[in-house]
């Protein structure tokens, strides 16, 4: 049997999403009200498709907040939590051979800057709630700081992310590139790691997570932000990323499909400017949810990526509110691929 390690790419089959839901202890307090529909919605989207995890403090009140649902397409898990990015503080799924492993990685709060010892504990409470099937195997991967929203999988042994993000000093101080990159390939059976050296958005805590900047929609597609107006501050350093892309050669060295999503219109909020974003879609079995903005550029960025999920259906979710707490759809969830879930 080949023990390879794969990272599967997020289009393979899911079990399950993760949401982690806001409570009145959260960043959300003063905009329950406002957030909660967009949980509600991705929910909702999610449970026609697969199962949904729900990680919260009170499940009930989360019943209340969903309304009639079909009970037997959710998991409730009680526990406290931190806040509600589960792509960062979710486990990661592999496959090493035909064992189903979920890699528990350190989460620090994007390198210390919020509080996250509750988030940081979800992952080993999960197996100990009977969440996964009994076959899938947790991986403590301390002391290694690791987010999922710094990681983009083709599944076959590509890896592409920014080398803001997994090179900064308040993750993993005393690696080096070469070590990162070494210990990357080795836990997720990586034949290369593509480094993005540009490409960021005002107003992003996670120090360039690639999940809001490029990714893959396919073995040979990359979809990606692209911005036009010269005058906006973004222009130079996304059209280096632009460069970057064009550069870089799948494994057959041929350039990668590439599919530039419109920059969001500029979003502002008590006079800051939000990190809005299109890259930051999730895609489910048979579907793609994408971040709507209450732009005009909505519905060309769901057109575009309709092109890159031809066989998908793409839907739309008001994400105005997320990026409120300066993250979007992808980063509020967390998929598991299939034989994971119970």
């Amino acid at each position: 049997m080949d023990n390879k390690v794969v990272f599967p790419a997020e289009w393979h089959s899911q079990s399950a999403v993760q949401l982690t839901w806001p409570h009145e202890d959260t960043d959300w307090v003063d905009m329950m009200e406002e957030v909660l529909p967009c949980f509600v919605a991705i929910a909702k989207e999610v449970m026609k498709r697969e199962k949904l995890l729900i990680v919260c403090r009170d499940a009930d009140k989360v019943k209340e907040q969903l309304g009639v649902i079909d009970e037997s397409r959710v998991l409730f898990r009680e526990m406290e939590t931190n806040d509600t990015w589960a792509r960062d503080h979710g486990g990661i799924s592999v496959f090493d051979g035909d064992v189903p492993m979920v890699y528990d990685f350190v989460f620090n709060g994007w390198g210390m800057k919020f509080a996250a010892g509750y988030d940081n504990l979800i992952t080993r409470l999960l197996f100990h709630t009977d969440t996964f099937l009994e076959e899938v195997v947790p991986v403590n991967m301390q002391p290694f700081v690791l987010e999922g929203g710094s990681l983009e999988s083709d599944g076959k042994g590509t890896l592409l992310t920014t080398a803001e993000c997994l090179l900064s000093v308040n993750r993993n101080e005393y690696l080096d590139r070469s070590r990162i990159e070494q210990y990357l390939k080795e836990i997720f059976g990586l034949e290369r790691v593509l480094w993005l050296e540009s490409g960021y958005l005002v107003g992003d805590d996670t120090d360039s997570h690639v999940d809001t900047l490029a990714r893959f929609c396919s073995e040979d597609t990359i979809a990606y932000v692209q911005c036009m107006d010269e005058e906006d501050e973004h222009y130079e350093e996304l059209r280096l990323m632009e460069e970057e892309l064009n550069d870089f050669r799948q494994l057959n060295d041929e350039p990668y499909r590439l599919i530039p999503l419109p920059m969001a219109d500029t979003v502002e909020w008590k006079g800051e400017r939000l990190p809005a974003t299109y890259a930051n879609f999730l895609i489910l079995n048979g579907a793609v949810l994408v971040p709507f903005y209450n732009s005009p550029k909505d519905k060309k960025a769901r057109a575009l990526l309709q092109q890159a999920f031809p066989d998908r259906e793409v839907i739309g979710i008001n994400c105005l509110p997320l990026i409120k707490q300066h993250g979007s759809l992808h980063c509020v969830t967390m998929q598991y691929p299939e034989g994971f879930i119970v």
